[in-house]
């Protein structure tokens, strides 16, 4: 396929209802039975109905399964006509490894909601270039039993609206202040570097990006955000938001390294409320938004649901 997000129309995913099915998917880690239930309970609290592909939970090393198997269950329920939206059920690693076979046709003929954050962003970053088709980071059904009421209130207000819900962070640090507007990408910060010079890259130019990562020691992210600059990918974006960075040694150092890195005039936002902790507020990405340092306000002023 040749077309990609940068010169294809965007395409919206239908908003969800209550009362609608949710499918699951595993593209990435294996996960604990008792991970599962929970967060099946919670989606059937909220009004909602799951189903998923058979032999959902397999494990094949630090894989939730062969390739193929992975990559089944994610047909198997984007085929199903009754299925409105697609979760992850954790991260991990694997998705990188589907990216190639993945029906970009179907993906495109059946748009659907998919959520999902950190490995999971290539799943994400992958099929909205290849089909323009809005995705959204936002918590996984692994995540939900961990994640905050207003994450998870925020995660289902988000899909199941069309109408437009500011972010604005109560303890949002302005690195530097300033305007941005631009289509939104991002993700965890190691799983975009690993796609960087792939066919699944979304570009980066003229775009706000935001990041986040955990467990990761600070050379390490210094090293990666290096290697994004050499690349030419910090260059001409529009803004920067940092996500959580947990278990990544001191922030400060973090920030001092953005700032380095970012010579030209543009905002940058710190501990916004995206990522590995408890308070993961969800994004559409590919989707038209608008950084407001003034307000400490996230805006999407393109629509992101049909």
């Amino acid at each position: 396929m040749n077309e990609t997000a940068d010169t294809m129309p965007l395409l919206l995913p239908p908003a969800l209802q209550r009362g609608d099915v949710i499918g699951l998917i595993g593209p990435s880690g294996p996960w604990q039975e008792e991970t599962f239930r929970k967060g099946v309970q919670i989606l059937s609290e909220l009004g909602f109905q799951v189903t998923f592909a058979k032999n959902l939970l397999q494990q094949e090393g630090y894989l939730a399964g062969s390739d193929q198997h992975r990559h089944n269950m994610l047909t198997e329920v984007w085929r199903n006509p009754d299925v409105k939206a697609i979760m992850a059920v954790r991260g991990g690693y694997g998705s990188l490894r589907l990216l190639a076979d993945l029906d970009y046709e179907l993906i495109r003929s059946n748009p659907k909601i998919l959520i999902g954050f950190s490995d999971v962003t290539a799943l994400l970053s992958a099929v909205t270039k290849h089909t323009g088709l809005i995705t959204f980071h936002g918590p996984m059904l692994s995540t939900l039993a961990t994640s905050d009421r207003e994450s998870v209130h925020h995660l289902f207000d988000t899909l199941c609206s069309q109408t437009d819900r500011p972010i604005k962070p109560a303890k949002i640090e302005i690195l530097r202040p300033g305007l941005a507007r631009g289509p939104l990408t991002g993700g965890n910060l190691t799983t975009l570097t690993h796609l960087v010079s792939t066919p699944y890259e979304m570009p980066w130019q003229n775009s706000i990006v935001f990041i986040e990562d955990i467990g990761e020691a600070p050379y390490r992210l210094d090293r990666m955000l290096t290697q994004l600059n050499l690349a030419g990918r910090l260059k001409n974006i529009r803004g920067l938001i940092l996500g959580s960075f947990d278990n990544c040694g001191n922030q400060e150092e973090i920030w001092n390294r953005v700032l380095t890195l970012f010579q030209e005039d543009i905002p940058i936002w710190a501990n916004f409320p995206v990522g590995h902790g408890a308070r993961n507020m969800t994004l559409p990405i590919g989707a038209e938004a608008t950084m407001d340092s003034s307000a400490g306000k996230l805006t999407f002023t393109g629509p992101f649901l049909s």
